[in-house]
């Protein structure tokens, strides 16, 4: 089976071939279609989807005899060019490391594959490897888009995830500190690399990836404003561990302004000063990729979102507080915001949910603490509720 996606060079179409030789490896193609690029890609894509159907692959098997991990692979080599690289970092790991490897040591085909086989391998995932529902739900999504692909180029006569039964969600409930613990946690990464980006996921209810995407230039300071508008995750892509920066949010509601409280202002104008000392004390030894960002260190190396996960796991440990994840902060500042009164629609807007269905699906939990306050408030109005 041959992926191929279409390249633009020398103002001409190039078809791009890939596929994986009789040994497994992954080689590429390039064949010109002599097409100029302007009012011809239509033409360049029924080009491309001739050439890959006719290409033999020198000493390889038949699209008869291909496996279905073989399939899956050569699938994601063909979707790669089309996404985004966080999307494929996550495609890879689950088809590289988790699909492939059981189907391969089976040795299904991709024409044998069938529903049982589908549905085996969602129970060996749940009962064996100890995945969540929600992870397999992950790998159900692949292997349909996957096997949809090969229907429509007639791989095989009909897709067997018609009869598949995808797991149920699972719901997560999120832990959160209640105001004496945020105190003792604040008290404990004082000092440290981990205080700006606890304080920010806390009181701001910051995913990781914004904490990290912060920069100077989204800091209004004369209007009191703070914009979260720029991402910095961190992934391992074929191998490599790559971090990504995006001048966008994870959703258009997550790009959102926020009020500069006068605390934050005065603590981010001592960072600024801060980073501009070390800038002159370290001179050409400071990492200027980084600057810019409010969370360096104190040569300018941008802070790891892995670092701030695991380091913030060993800081509860040490210091015998409850282990919760960095994300919780984020609860934390939600359970906050709600047991002070604050609506679920305003609650959505500070977080950057994209609905409010997302906002009250996540902490329904604590709408229940809340409406259970609000009775106990009632009964102790003075009204005389018992009965004549």
């Amino acid at each position: 089976m041959v992926a191929g996606h279409l390249q633009e060079k020398n103002g001409k179409y190039q078809m791009v071939l890939t596929y994986r030789n009789e040994h497994g490896k992954k080689k590429s193609k390039w064949i010109s279609t002599g097409l100029p690029i302007k009012g011809n890609k239509k033409k360049a894509e029924d080009m491309l989807l001739d050439t890959r159907k006719n290409f033999l692959i020198p000493g390889h098997v038949s699209d008869e005899d291909i496996s279905f991990s073989e399939f899956m692979k050569t699938w994601l080599d063909m979707v790669k060019p089309r996404i985004e690289v966080s999307t494929y970092a996550s495609y890879s790991i689950q088809i590289n490391s988790i699909i492939c490897p059981y189907f391969e040591e089976r040795g299904i085909s991709l024409k044998g594959l069938t529903a049982k086989h589908i549905q085996d391998f969602y129970t060996y995932c749940l009962n064996v490897r100890g995945n969540g529902s929600n992870s397999v739900i992950h790998y159900h999504a692949n292997i349909k888009t996957a096997l949809k692909y090969a229907l429509n180029i007639d791989l095989i006569p009909f897709t067997p995830m018609d009869k598949v039964q995808r797991p149920k969600r699972s719901k997560y409930t999120g832990k959160f500190y209640d105001v004496s613990e945020v105190n003792a946690l604040m008290d404990v990464v004082k000092g440290t690399l981990l205080e700006l980006p606890v304080m920010l996921a806390s009181f701001y209810g910051l995913r990781r990836s914004e904490v990290l995407g912060l920069k100077w230039n989204a800091i209004d300071f004369e209007n009191e404003r703070l914009s979260v508008c720029h991402t910095v995750t961190a992934m391992t892509v074929d191998g490599k561990y790559t971090t990504i920066a995006k001048d966008r949010a994870k959703n258009n509601s997550s790009h959102r302004s926020l009020p500069l409280i006068p605390e934050f202002a005065e603590k981010l104008l001592k960072l600024k000063q801060k980073q501009e000392e070390n800038k002159a004390l370290c001179r050409n030894s400071y990492n200027k990729n980084y600057i810019g960002y409010l969370c360096v260190d104190d040569i300018g190396n941008m802070i790891k979102p892995g670092y701030i996960s695991s380091r913030f796991n060993d800081l509860l440990k040490k210091n015998n507080l409850r282990q919760i994840r960095f994300h919780d902060l984020r609860h934390t500042c939600a359970s906050l915001l709600l047991a002070n009164g604050v609506s679920m629609k305003e609650i959505q807007e500070w977080l950057g949910h994209s609905d409010y269905g997302t906002t009250a699906n996540t902490y329904t939990h604590l709408l229940a603490d809340s409406k259970q306050n609000s009775a106990s408030v009632m009964r102790s109005s003075g009204i005389n509720f018992a009965c004549a």
